[in-house]
C-alpha cells in the first residue's frame, strides 16, 4: 500500500500513518461484534442513545459506502496496534486524529476499534479472575467519554481516543470512586466524572485497590499510589475551603518537584475538566461554583495553573 496516498486520503500527516503501519505490522486484528448484538453492548458500555444511534448509523458493514479502503485499513490496523500491547500501561494513541466532521465512520472509527477489543480485554480480565462487575464498570467509561465529547461540541475526543486504550488493554480498573492504572511501581489514580470526591468514597476506593491488585496481579509489586493532575496544584488552596474535597484529596500526596509536562497545558486541562469547553471565552464561562470562579479569576489575573505529580504510600 502507498502510505503517502493513504495519509492524503485520510487528511492526516504521513508520519501518523507510518507510525500505525510500523506498530501494527502484520499483527492480528479482532472482529467487531455482530451488528445485531451491538445495541445491547453499547447499552452495557453506558453509551447514550444519541451516541449509540450515530455509531449504528456508521457501522462498518461490508457494503457500507461510508467506509473507504483507507478507513477500513486504519480501523483494522488500529485494532491490531492496541491488541499487540495487551497488558501494557503506557499512553498509546491508537492512530491519527481524524477530521470527524466527515461523518459517523470518521467520527467514531476509534469507537469501533474499542468495540472490537471488548471481547479481547474481557478474556484478559477473566484470565486474571476479575469480576464481570469490575470489567463492565471499567469499560463503561466509553459512554461517559462520548457524552462528555458531545457536551464539548466534539472538542474532547482527540485525548479520549488515546485514554480509552488503557481500558482496552487491561491497564485501568474502575474501583468505586477512582480509576486505578497499573504502572511500574505505583498505581496511578484518575478521577472520573462520577460524583463528589468525598474522603469516604476516596478511602473506600483506595482500600479496594489495596486488595484488588495483589489478588489479580500477584507478580506486580506496588509501593505507592500516584497521581498527575491540575487537581494537585497547591494554588487551589488559595481559593477553596480547607475542608473541601479537593483540598483534602491534595493533602494525601507528597508532591514531586515541579517539571513542565511535555505536550500538556494545565490551563487547557483545567478548562477541559471544569467547564467541558476549550473555546468559550473566559467572560462567558459559568461562575456557579467556587471552583469555577477560582479557575476564571486565576486566569483573568494573568496567572497559570500547573500540572503537578504526587505520591503517597500504599
Amino acid at each position: 500500500m502507498d502510505l503517502h496516498d493513504t495519509a492524503a486520503r485520510l487528511g492526516v500527516p504521513v508520519e501518523d500513518v507510518e507510525r500505525v503501519h510500523r506498530l501494527a505490522g502484520d499483527r492480528p486484528s479482532a472482529p467487531l461484534p455482530a451488528k445485531a448484538d451491538a445495541p445491547a453492548i453499547l447499552a452495557r458500555l453506558a453509551v447514550r442513545p444519541d451516541d449509540a444511534a450515530e455509531i449504528m448509523e456508521g457501522w462498518p458493514d461490508a457494503d457500507s459506502p461510508l467506509w473507504t479502503p483507507e478507513l477500513r485499513w486504519l480501523l483494522d490496523r488500529s485494532i491490531a496496534l492496541v491488541r499487540a500491547d495487551l497488558g501494557g500501561h503506557g499512553w498509546l494513541p491508537p492512530g491519527p486524529e481524524l477530521p470527524r466532521d466527515r461523518g459517523p465512520a470518521w467520527r467514531h472509527l476509534y469507537v469501533y476499534a474499542y468495540l472490537a477489543l471488548v471481547d479481547v480485554v474481557l478474556a484478559y480480565h477473566r484470565d486474571h479472575d476479575i469480576a464481570d462487575a469490575v470489567s463492565w464498570a471499567t469499560l463503561a467509561d466509553l459512554g461517559r467519554n462520548l457524552a462528555v465529547d458531545r457536551r464539548m461540541n466534539r472538542e474532547g475526543w482527540p485525548v479520549m481516543q488515546s485514554w480509552l486504550t488503557l481500558h482496552a488493554r487491561g491497564s485501568l480498573y474502575e474501583l468505586g470512586r477512582l480509576q486505578h492504572q497499573r504502572g511500574d511501581t505505583t498505581i496511578g489514580l484518575h478521577i472520573p466524572e462520577s460524583g463528589p470526591m468525598t474522603p469516604e468514597a476516596i478511602a473506600a476506593s483506595l482500600d479496594e485497590a489495596r486488595a484488588f491488585f495483589p489478588r489479580h496481579f500477584p507478580d506486580e509489586h506496588y509501593t505507592a499510589f500516584s497521581c498527575g493532575s491540575w487537581l494537585l496544584d497547591p494554588q487551589l488552596q488559595e481559593y477553596l475551603p480547607a475542608d473541601s474535597n479537593i483540598v483534602r484529596f491534595q493533602q494525601r500526596f507528597e508532591l514531586d518537584p515541579y517539571e513542565e509536562p511535555e505536550g500538556l497545558d494545565a490551563d487547557v486541562e483545567v478548562r477541559r475538566f471544569v467547564f467541558r469547553t476549550l473555546s468559550t471565552p473566559l467572560d462567558q464561562l459559568p461562575r456557579g461554583t467556587v471552583l469555577q470562579r477560582a479557575v476564571i479569576d486565576h486566569l483573568k489575573a494573568g496567572r497559570h495553573w500547573y500540572w503537578r505529580r504526587g505520591t503517597f504510600p500504599i
